[in-house]
């Protein structure tokens, strides 16, 4: 008796639950026949690799940029990257030391400013001290501003 219990509830279909699939096969089908947003493809390996966010060019102040170089010229430039601001430098000894340094330099502003600058010094075992940092920061700000200053009276 119980067997014919289950059976007979298993075997009718509810009706709701058909409208329930009609709604659900019609949103699937609407989805199915939505046509598709088309992405522009790449057609070089340059397009490729680009990101497409990255068309934002950073405005890099020269004096700085210049300055870096000059003050920071013993060690070799590994990258350079005037766009976005950016110096790399591999290891290289100041001239009477005996510490190899590496720097990383990012130039973010426009302005002539302290904010515009950031340094990262490295020798082979570790960050340096602070003052080092300050120091090599301070000069290369001292630079930038005598190079303005010898712009300005052309």
């Amino acid at each position: 008796m119980t067997v014919l219990g289950l059976t007979a509830c298993s075997a009718g279909k509810d009706k709701g639950a058909d409208k329930a699939e009609d709604k659900k096969g019609s949103w699937f089908q609407k989805l199915r026949n939505t046509p598709k947003v088309e992405e522009k493809k790449p057609t070089t390996i340059w397009d490729a690799l680009r990101d497409p966010k990255a068309e934002q060019v950073t405005k890099v102040n020269q004096y700085i940029w210049r300055a870096a170089l000059e003050v920071l010229d013993f060690l070799p430039v590994k990258s350079v990257d005037p766009f976005s601001g950016l110096i790399v430098t591999g290891y290289g000894t100041p001239p009477g030391g005996n510490r190899a340094y590496r720097a990383s330099i990012f130039v973010s502003d426009p302005s002539l400013d302290a904010r515009s600058l950031k340094l990262s010094l490295q020798t082979k075992s570790g960050p340096v001290s602070m003052s080092t940092q300050r120091a090599i920061e301070e000069s290369i700000l001292t630079r930038a501003r005598q190079l303005r200053k010898q712009a300005d009276q052309f």
